[in-house]
């Protein structure tokens, strides 16, 4: 047995969960900001709930910079202005954080119903600009945030892949051939519907979005190998064996196991513990490596063989391949359904994408009711990682 013996109201589980279609950014959502974004899930997501019973709204972002987003989505949304709202910045960790917080603030006994999700819209994210030092100087265009000293090292995302790559010796076939994996994967799932239930079509002025758009049917290991590198010279890292820039959402429905019940729903998917980690920031994506194994050090009954399900954020191909080696798990087991090399990666709701995912394999899709565990992983810039178990329970 697991570490974990919750009073029953203080049990987190997550009964619903839904995300927008992802697209790339500047594309079918270019219009339309991260509340245009929010607003369609929120509303999705509180339909058959009390919503006086909500206790708050947490949202993850990373680019935004645009207040308290969770604040002013739940109000378009036309939520009751009762209701909490917090935003979340951990970069490529702000949906999963979100989640994480809002599942220890039930077993905390804080609250017993929460919102959580994260919003990303590179299209329309507001310029970072450098205040001039003297009158004499323009403003200068911020490329990025600052995620830790230089003296430390802070290298751009794709010098860090490269890092990983050099480091652990992920060759550029290998990261191809996983990066085709991926594509392969999510087009079967988009043809077989897989996605169907957990997707909230986005209306645009120009078409009614209800599909991911970046995977390509169309790829080969021929065209990924055709491709230069993206970042060093005689890198490995190339735009095809890494993410693409993308806009989306995603939200949860979480509530403490007794006001499921309450609610009347019958299964869920329920948080059982999570870890987060720092390692050398010059290698930030092996993040995921340490919070595994911390976790595993608090859940000694717990081993990754019995994951039956694990969704890793495939920001890098060299990232997620250097983790699992590490962590020994095979590669076939992971993102069984597509990860980001071909779905897509927008920033803050990368986390909470990852728990729909698992959300949609272990309870919607689950038809026999069969246990399962799973497992959300993902880097985060500045050198961390998180790790979310999972398991489905019925009510």
């Amino acid at each position: 047995m697991l570490n974990y013996q919750p009073q029953l109201d203080h049990e987190p589980i997550i009964v619903k969960a839904y995300r927008t279609p992802i697209v790339r950014a500047f594309s079918s959502f270019s219009q339309l900001d991260v509340i245009d974004l929010l607003v369609p899930l929120l509303q999705k997501i509180t339909e058959n709930i009390p919503l006086n019973s909500i206790d708050e709204v947490m949202i993850g972002n990373a680019t935004s910079c645009s207040g308290n987003i969770a604040r002013l989505g739940l109000l378009s949304a036309g939520l009751p202005i009762e209701i909490a709202g917090t935003t979340l910045d951990k970069q490529c960790g702000s949906g999963l954080e979100t989640v994480v917080q809002a599942c220890r603030n039930i077993q905390a006994g804080a609250g017993q119903c929460y919102i959580a999700g994260g919003v990303e819209s590179v299209s329309t994210a507001p310029w970072r600009m450098q205040r001039p030092t003297s009158p004499n100087q323009l403003p200068k265009m911020m490329p990025r945030a600052r995620f830790s000293p230089e003296f430390l090292g802070d290298p751009d995302m794709g010098i860090a892949a490269e890092n990983v790559a050099k480091k652990c010796q992920i060759s550029r076939e290998r990261q191809d051939k996983f990066a085709l994996q991926s594509h392969q994967r999510a087009i079967s799932s988009i043809e077989q519907g897989r996605f169907k239930d957990e997707i909230v079509p986005i209306q645009t002025t120009q078409k009614m979005v209800d599909t991911d758009e970046c995977p390509r049917a169309t790829t080969s290991l021929e065209k990924l190998a055709s491709l230069s590198p993206a970042f060093l010279e005689n890198g490995t890292v190339t735009a095809g064996n890494a993410c693409p820039i993308n806009d989306g959402a995603a939200v949860v429905l979480i509530m403490s196991r007794a006001f499921a019940k309450q609610c009347g729903f019958k299964t869920g998917l329920r948080f059982l513990d999570s870890a987060t980690a720092g390692v050398d920031p010059n290698y930030l994506g092996l993040g995921p490596i340490a919070s595994t194994q911390k976790l595993l050090k608090r859940q000694p009954n717990f081993s990754l063989d019995l994951a039956n399900f694990i969704e890793f954020n495939e920001a890098f191909a060299s990232q997620v391949l250097a983790c699992l080696d590490n962590l020994n798990i095979d590669e076939k087991r992971v993102n069984l359904n597509g990860g980001a090399l071909a779905l897509g990666h927008p920033y803050g709701a990368s986390g909470t994408i990852l728990t729909t995912r698992l959300f949609s394999q272990m309870v919607t899709q689950n038809l026999s009711q069969k246990h399962s565990y799973g497992l959300a992983m993902l880097g985060i810039a500045g050198g961390l990682g998180t790790t979310v178990l999972f398991d489905n329970a019925i009510l």
